[in-house]
């Protein structure tokens, strides 16, 4: 590949924003499906971006890193969006390596 940090820096960013429409487009996926099938969620996001962006000297709450993963605060996507997970899917999830 022939392309410069900050080009690389930008199809990143572009790759992640994507994903996050594609999550937003599929609210009806379940954090615990996606813990199950890939090991992490976008709670997982959450704590990842707060980590980036403390690592730039940026102060930003769980609740701010959330918000930017969910589109909303983490509360109402909760409210509108989440499921009471299955007995299948806990199963799952507790079967699951760790």
């Amino acid at each position: 590949m022939n392309m410069s940090e900050q080009q690389k820096t930008e199809i990143e960013a572009a790759a992640f924003r994507r994903l996050l429409k594609h999550l937003d487009d599929n609210k009806n996926v379940q954090n615990i499906e996606l813990m199950i099938l890939a090991n992490f969620c976008r709670n997982c996001l959450g704590k990842w971006y707060q980590a980036a962006a403390e690592e730039l000297g940026i102060q930003l709450s769980s609740d701010e890193a959330r918000e930017v993963i969910y589109g909303m605060p983490y509360s109402d996507w909760k409210d509108k969006f989440q499921t009471q997970a299955t007995p299948e899917q806990l199963a799952a999830f507790e079967a699951r390596p760790k």
